[in-house]
């Protein structure tokens, strides 16, 4: 099994692509620790073995896998395709269930503004958070503020501010009018 790495904006973390399908259509996976994993994915139980992972992103086809800063990507890295690859040789699947990502209500009179913006934030905003190892989650919308949370790579990334504030708040602001405001909101 051929497995490819890519840098992400976050130095701490690595973005794996197997080839194949992780989580396929099934969403995204974010997991803080090996407890939030257990009993939840297989593959990352497995990473969250390896000493020096404090993070694991499971995507659509990439495994995003975060480090403390006492071990470095050159110790970690073998040890982590050796994971991989073992992981998808032994058939088990990467994810056993997904967890919702809990939201507010939503109000009647914004769910055409709520249509908007997950329309928006589906074709333009997630693709290419996904590019960067991480994923981004419609959380609520309310008085012309949008709530989302940072995933994977983008969550501890040190320009997931600028991203939201500089990037997706003006794109959301310039093509609905209604948002004023967007706010990133932690698991």
């Amino acid at each position: 099994m051929f497995i490819e790495t890519e840098d992400t904006p976050n130095p701490a973390t690595l973005k794996f692509l197997p080839g194949r399908a992780v989580t396929g259509h099934r969403g995204t996976a974010d997991f803080a620790d090996a407890g939030a994993a257990e009993g939840r994915s297989p593959l990352a139980t497995t990473l969250f073995a390896v000493r020096g992972v404090c993070g694991v992103f499971l995507g659509g086809d990439f495994i995003s896998v975060t480090k403390t800063d006492e071990f470095s990507w050159n110790t970690l890295k073998p040890l982590l395709l050796a994971a991989i690859t073992s992981h998808f040789d032994s058939g088990q699947p990467s994810l056993e269930s997904v967890a919702e990502a809990q939201e507010e209500a939503i109000a009647p009179e914004d769910e055409a503004v709520v249509a908007q913006i997950r329309e928006l934030l589906d074709t333009r905003v997630r693709p290419a958070v996904a590019g960067d190892g991480g994923d981004i989650v419609f959380r609520g919308y309310r008085d012309g503020v949008v709530r989302l949370t940072m995933q994977g790579a983008c969550a501890g990334c040190p320009s997931s501010r600028a991203t939201l504030k500089h990037g997706v708040e003006n794109m959301l602001r310039h093509y609905v009018p209604e948002v004023v405001a967007v706010e990133q909101v932690e698991d």
